[in-house]
């Protein structure tokens, strides 16, 4: 007896179908899976050997052979445990079967019959939903699901449950959609427990991360041990703009894919990623034998925080600089070629000399020699240099402003001033395809970043003074641009540009 089934595979955070073709003959008993199974699909066999027995149902003492198809795909993971299972129940005719049911199952089946959530439901059910089919997944994987549109979804809790419903002639529980991004969705959405006004002085840092945060900006702060360079960047999140819907759906395929999700159902704010620097080249960019989303990928529409960058192995920083200019990236194995998004801000913070110290007005004084120096920072290459528009210098707060009882601005301030720059973005960009000042490319920098004469004057002179390569002077340009929409001005005026160059200043400073 034959009998064929749907279920769903994953390559990359791309969904597609499965055929589950269950042949059952006489013969020796033996149970085979073939169509390129990887070890959690081959020992899916005893998970749905003991999970029909356990649900009172007969399991055949036959010649089972199971086809995934297509059979050049490599199939990953335990998703296809259900699929096998109602395969085997079909072929054996103890389950009615129609093939105008025309139902995908996704689920991993536990040896008591119980139905277990699976990784990648939402990517899955995103890509196939235009294909008019029937859903049915775990329950666990209910609070994933329901956030797609136009899907017909059922839940179920065990292999039983969703036998009875089929003799019974009943699909389970079938899932509304919802979304938690109507117009109140700001009301529910998590509070941080970080706030720019937690940090006292350090009001030069603090602007230039609201510039950043205003245009997109990757940015590098560079100072002392304890000048505050990590309470900086941990608080950028909380003065970005909120995440769009799809924005929102886009960042929680990736975590849905990586099997990050846990039981947050959709991911609401922007993510904030920290690796340590021992991280390797896989952990950052993503890959394995399965490649999987590393953390540029993670930090999509969000922010990639990398302290102490010179202590990252070089080759590892080496990476970033592809997928800070292109926004994706593209890892091919032999498994195949997968492409994952990768637009994310990128902020680092660093010592300026390996003892921390140097250019510190302190009593404590820096020892390093120049050589060492040279050595620490050149682990910063001049092109990933290049690609971070913005560098401020942290310097040691004083003791009166660290003991001073007038907290900073907070948090939500910042952000109202942020919003509305990224709103004035959003119009000016809206036929461009872009969505704020950091994506600008050449051609749209000359025609959006309009300078008035005494910042052309100024921007000429910093390039032979700075000695500026053509990206830096992009990267002014762009960065001007921001700071000018936050003044609500027009045109680039000499101030908007002052301030621009003078975020590039530690290029002289420390690498020149």
């Amino acid at each position: 007896m034959l009998a064929k089934v749907k279920s769903a595979g994953l390559f990359g955070i791309n969904g597609y179908l499965i055929d589950v073709e269950v042949d059952i003959s006489n013969g020796l008993p033996a149970f085979d899976i073939v169509g390129l199974p990887d070890a959690a699909v081959k020992e899916s066999k005893e998970r749905v050997r003991a999970a029909i027995k356990n649900s009172n149902l007969e399991f055949p003492i036959k010649r089972i052979t199971v086809n995934l198809a297509p059979a050049d795909t490599k199939k990953v993971g335990p998703s296809y445990d259900l699929a096998i299972a109602m395969g085997i129940l079909f072929a054996t005719q103890q389950v009615p079967f129609d093939p105008n049911w025309d139902i995908v199952f996704l689920g991993e089946l536990s040896l008591d019959g119980s139905l277990r959530p699976v990784t990648g439901i939402l990517p899955m059910l995103i890509d196939l939903s235009g294909t008019h089919k029937k859903f049915i997944v775990a329950e666990g994987n209910s609070n994933e699901a329901k956030h797609v549109k136009g899907v017909d979804i059922y839940t179920a809790n065990s292999l039983a449950e969703i036998v009875k419903g089929m003799q019974d002639g009943y699909l389970f529980n079938r899932l509304t959609y919802s979304s938690d991004f109507n117009s109140n969705s700001h009301l529910n959405r998590r509070s941080y427990n970080v706030d720019f006004a937690d940090i006292r002085g350090q009001e030069q840092a603090k602007r230039a991360m609201e510039v950043a945060a205003s245009g997109g900006h990757n940015i590098a702060l560079i100072g002392v041990p304890g000048s505050g360079k990590t309470m900086l960047a941990k608080r950028l999140p909380t003065i970005l703009p909120d995440l769009t819907y799809e924005e929102a759906l886009e960042v929680t395929k990736l975590y849905s894919a990586a099997g990050l999700l846990g039981d947050e159902g959709l991911i609401d704010r922007r993510p904030f990623r920290s690796p340590h620097h021992t991280a390797s080249k896989v952990a950052l960019i993503g890959g394995g034998r399965i490649p999987l989303p590393g953390e540029i990928s993670l930090a999509h529409h969000g922010v990639l925080f990398l302290d102490e960058l010179p202590e990252f192995n070089k080759d590892v920083l080496e990476v970033l600089r592809q997928p800070l200019e292109d926004g994706y990236i593209t890892i091919s194995r032999a498994y195949g070629t997968i492409t994952y998004p990768a637009s994310f801000m990128f902020v680092s913070a660093f010592n300026p000399c390996p003892c921390g110290y140097f250019g510190a007005q302190l009593e404590r004084e820096c020892k390093c020699t120049p050589m060492q120096i040279a050595r620490y920072l050149g682990r910063i290459s001049g092109p990933l240099t290049d690609r971070i528009d913005i560098h401020i210098e942290v310097p040691p707060i004083s003791y009166e402003k660290l003991t001073s009882d007038k907290y900073g601005e907070s948090s939500a301030s910042i952000k109202a001033r942020v919003d509305r720059a990224r709103e004035i973005q959003i119009d000016r960009y809206r036929d461009e395809g872009i969505f704020y000042n950091a994506q600008l490319n050449p051609l749209l920098i000359d025609k959006y970043c309009k300078l008035d004469r005494g910042a052309k004057v100024m921007l000429k002179e910093a390039f032979k003074a700075l000695n500026l390569s053509a990206r830096a002077h992009s990267r002014i340009l762009k960065v001007g641009r921001t700071i000018a929409d936050l003044e609500g001005s027009e045109f680039i005026k000499e101030e908007h540009i002052g301030e621009a160059i003078q975020y590039r200043s530690l290029d002289r400073q420390y690498w020149l």
